[in-house]
């Protein structure tokens, strides 16, 4: 989602006439996509931003802020940068860097009256900024056509916000409630991706299955949406794959996998947050669901489409975990064979209800729980890869390794493939590998 907004950002500032840098010294204009949901990432923006504000003691600089923000954070942010406003107001940005300016001795010339009204003129939007609810005007940022990073992947937002209030997390705070994007405007986008021959193509959201449900009956469903999605693909006769993130396990119905079942295009690669393997844990995260209702999903996964990878998300040393509820975690990845899981080490959000309650988890076995369960998925991952072995993959190639002799990959299923090839013109076009070596996380091969 970070990088969708970001290319959402780029054209509406270089349509003022700003232009791209690779080089942050040279630039006089210097902004951040947060995102509030990891302590670790809200630390890094205080040390760029102080950093740059030192800058502004040699250098006409302007600063912005904007992506997911906690309320706690915004406060503190607006002292720091010049501007700092929700993502859904994108669209006023450019009159808001033009009322705030930049130092030039043509401005230095501006009658005082002039000066003044740039001022209040400023301190209004600042203001409003600063006021506005999350999500007011989202559909003023889907309308903004993105620059995208790749000429073969791209992201399409269809969904923002989210409903579900899970204890740990900061989500309804710093993007709102949710909102799902015109179901049109999702189809001409992605059509227009097919038509441009992309290859990779993934749907966002925060809580992306949930789709539709805002609109009550106004609007297509998910599976819908995605049926809608597999019929372009069939009519186009191309071969790319969709992708989406982030579901929910709550909305995640047999109808979403029979759908992905039924058309090639539909990417046979499923993420799922499970978040933990203890049904009180599950409880106490307000997830709403139990391990059984998590079973039943990853059984009808494997019945109807057995060649489909599974990525998790997992949380050890949530508030009250008991070494017994870890190990009750700790079988569920062995149990379900995860693919891939991408594990937390819990940290307080502000905001979020869980940050109200004592963390109790000391760091030092929050940071045990995490090294046990990741030496758990390393051998479940190598188990899996092991099975790619001898076969033949469709594989995407993404670019090179640092290794200029290797190309990295990736399969239908999101493994990541490494190909002794240094043929640049491969990049961007899936090829058929033939499996020959299997490691913890990645497999190599052989271009057919």
């Amino acid at each position: 989602m970070n990088m969708s907004d970001s290319e959402r950002t780029r054209p509406v500032i270089e349509r003022m006439g700003y232009s791209w840098t690779d080089n942050e010294e040279e630039a006089d204009l210097l902004g951040v996509l947060a995102c509030s949901v990891r302590q670790k990432a809200i630390d890094k923006v205080y040390s760029r931003i102080h950093k740059w504000n030192k800058r502004k003691d040699r250098q006409n600089l302007l600063t912005f802020l904007t992506g997911c923000i906690l309320p706690a954070d915004k406060v503190k942010f607006m002292k720091l940068f010049d501007i700092v406003f929700p993502m859904s107001e994108l669209q006023q940005l450019p009159e808001m860097i033009s009322q705030y300016g930049i130092v030039t001795p043509v401005s230095l010339q501006q009658s005082q009256e002039n000066i003044d009204y740039r001022n209040d003129r400023l301190k209004d939007l600042k203001q409003k900024a600063g006021s506005l609810k999350l999500n007011e005007h989202i559909f003023d940022f889907w309308h903004v056509d993105p620059e995208y990073t790749s000429h073969f992947e791209a992201f399409v937002p269809i969904q923002n916000g989210c409903d579900k209030f899970c204890t740990f997390c900061a989500v309804p705070y710093t993007r709102g409630r949710e909102v799902s994007r015109p179901s049109k405007e999702i189809l001409d986008e992605v059509q227009s991706l097919i038509d441009r021959d992309f290859k990779s193509i993934t749907l966002l959201g925060q809580n992306v299955n949930s789709y539709g449900l805002d609109k009550n009956g106004d609007e297509i469903g998910f599976p819908e949406l995605l049926e809608k999605i597999g019929k372009l693909g069939n009519k186009s006769g191309k071969e790319f794959w969709v992708y989406f993130t982030s579901p929910h396990p709550r909305d995640m119905t047999d109808e979403v996998i029979e759908v992905i079942a039924q058309y090639p295009n539909l990417a046979k690669q499923i993420h799922i947050p499970v978040q933990a393997g203890d049904d009180k844990m599950l409880i106490r995260m307000n997830r709403k669901y139990s391990v059984d209702d998590f079973r039943k999903i990853i059984k009808t996964i494997r019945e109807l489409i057995p060649e489909a990878t599974i990525f998790t998300d997992i949380i050890v040393g949530f508030t009250g975990e008991t070494d017994e509820q870890f190990e009750n975690t700790r079988k569920i990845m062995h149990e379900f064979e995860f693919n891939m899981a991408y594990i937390a080490q819990y940290s307080v959000r502000p905001g979020a209800v869980s940050s109200r309650w004592e963390d109790d988890v000391p760091v030092k076995t929050k940071k045990q729980r995490f090294h046990k369960l990741t030496e758990d998925l390393t051998r479940v991952s190598h188990e899996q890869n092991k099975k790619m072995l001898g076969k033949t993959y469709r594989v995407l190639i993404r670019g090179k390794e640092r290794n200029q002799k290797y190309l990295a990959g990736l399969t239908e299923g999101k493994i990541n493939v490494r190909v002794p090839s240094a043929d640049d013109s491969l990049i961007g076009k899936i090829v058929d590998v033939k499996i020959n070596i299997a490691t913890e996380f990645s497999v190599a091969g052989e271009i057919v």
